[in-house]
């Protein structure tokens, strides 16, 4: 299915760029639509209610190739996850068997409400107020950039019953007082959806409430851990493109009488592409595996389900810092490659880098996730339960253990311990991996490590103040894994 997934973003999405992004009345329902023909709208939802119940790490996979278009990508996203794992973990079978068929099989388009115009990153603060008359459940508020919301049929919300418990609401978009107002005009994503859902007295029948009443926080955060995981791979399809593109640019583009891939500074950048591309997968997926293995061994009890949602939240925060930040740099230095031309609308590098920015801002701004990753860390250690995460294996993993010792709640220290924690995840992660594969992997893992080891100095410097001397650089690796971007314009070998 991951081939397929591919051939349907390049067969079906690409060629339709330009159309989307002038949001061309029906094409997008008609593409997701397709993609629920071929089954990818429902890789890991129930089988009873028409998914292929399949794991969290091949769903991550599959969506990261339906990530070359991000505004198909974000369309697609949401409503095959985001808007239907609150539903598929915490509904009952009736909720179940009403809406998921709907949603996996791309017949609608699933949303996700939670943000408000003055609750965005403190999203418990909304206002969104539930209260009941009779039979119905009577909503009153507005939410905030809502992804899909233009051809969203179904939206799952959050408000608070009598504006004190919060709690979630499978709400219909035909249902008596739910609209949706005017589209964001934004920089990038043109092709997606983003605009403002509207309740006004909007009448919700009893049985809509999702899971128990003032737990809908149960279901918001769990959605969005899962939810950040896969926006690691929404992230990185996009960078793979970039890498597809420049790569091939780089080729064909003569500069003093030779093509730009002979130039040294260029290949420098198609191999710090290779190594940021290869540390985000391979954190992706480990984290994906560490989830698979948690819903398997948990009951199928919604208890056992949220634990099991719950258990690698920091681990989910850290694969959607690290992946958003490597596409950044990824499609920066593929941009620059382009030159002059890259800053012009008619190569396809300047919609992959205005797409690419707000990836650091939804779902969680990086700044917010950082601060809760190294707090939940904390909890974790005052729990017992990191023993051994910081064992001293390598120079980050020894900075780390001690910078943790001088823990506290200003924003600035929990940055850099999260920088420290983040870095430390990603070294592990490619290092095993490197180790495992060999070969180009080791090199990448390497050149990783030099770069990551110089962040990580600076991140313990900025939590204790002292100075640390940073290992010998490894070797870098710069021909070698430039001539395999070039070779195949692509990432390294399906490593």
């Amino acid at each position: 299915m991951i081939d397929q997934a591919e051939q349907f973003s390049r067969k079906e999405v690409l060629p339709l760029s330009d159309r989307l992004d002038h949001q061309e009345e029906g094409l997008m329902p008609s593409l997701i639509r397709k993609a629920g023909d071929l089954g990818f709208c429902g890789i890991d939802a129930p089988e009873a209610h028409g998914g292929f119940g399949l794991g969290k790490n091949l769903a991550a996979r599959i969506l990261e190739h339906l990530s070359l278009n991000a505004s198909f990508s974000v369309t697609y996203g949401i409503t095959s996850g985001i808007s239907q794992f609150g539903l598929s973990v915490f509904g009952t079978e009736d909720q179940k068997a009403q809406y998921l068929p709907r949603l996996t099989t791309g017949e609608w388009i699933g949303a996700y409400a939670l943000s408000e115009p003055n609750s965005g990153s403190d999203a418990l603060s909304m206002v969104t107020r539930a209260d009941q008359r009779g039979d119905k459940w009577i909503l009153n508020g507005t939410k905030m950039w809502i992804s899909n919301a233009k051809w969203a049929n179904f939206f799952l919300v959050m408000a608070k019953i009598g504006g004190e418990k919060v709690s979630a609401f499978l709400v219909e978009r035909d249902f008596p007082g739910v609209s949706i107002s005017r589209e964001e005009h934004k920089m990038g994503l043109k092709g997606s959806s983003t605009a403002r859902l509207v309740l006004d007295n909007a009448e919700i029948p009893l049985e809509n409430l999702l899971y128990e009443p003032g737990k809908g926080h149960y279901v918001a955060f769990n959605a969005l851990n899962i939810g950040r995981f896969k926006l690691g791979s929404m992230s990185i399809g996009p960078a793979r493109e970039a890498i597809f593109q420049s790569s091939g640019y780089a080729k064909d583009r003569k500069q003093f009488g030779r093509p730009i891939s002979e130039f040294g500074l260029i290949r420098q950048k198609l191999a710090d592409m290779a190594a940021y591309f290869f540390v985000a997968e391979s954190c992706l997926y480990r984290t994906g595996q560490n989830i698979d293995d948690a819903f398997a061994t948990r009951d199928k009890t919604v208890e056992g389900m949220r634990s099991a949602a719950e258990e690698f939240a920091v681990e989910c925060s850290a694969c959607k810092i690290l992946a958003t930040e490597m596409e950044s740099m990824i499609v920066d230095e593929a941009l620059q490659i382009y030159g002059g031309y890259g800053f012009t609308e008619e190569f396809p590098l300047a919609r992959i880098y205005r797409d690419s920015r707000v990836a650091r801002i939804y779902e969680g701004t990086n700044e917010i996730n950082r601060i809760f990753l190294a707090d939940r860390f904390m909890r974790r250690v005052a729990e017992g339960k990191a023993k051994g995460t910081f064992s001293g294996d390598s120079f980050i993993s020894e900075l780390a253990g001690k910078a943790y010792s001088r823990f506290s709640k200003d924003q600035v220290v929990l940055g850099a311990l999260s920088d420290l924690t983040l870095l430390c995840y990603a070294e592990q992660s490619v290092r095993i991996r490197g180790t495992r594969l060999g070969g180009l992997a080791q090199v990448a893992a390497d050149r990783f490590t030099k770069w990551a080891n110089a962040k990580a100095a600076f991140a313990f410097q900025t939590v204790t103040g002292e100075a640390v001397t940073v290992p010998a650089p490894r070797q870098s690796g710069t021909d070698e894994l430039a001539e395999n971007v070039l070779e195949r314009q692509a990432p390294l070998l399906s490593l």
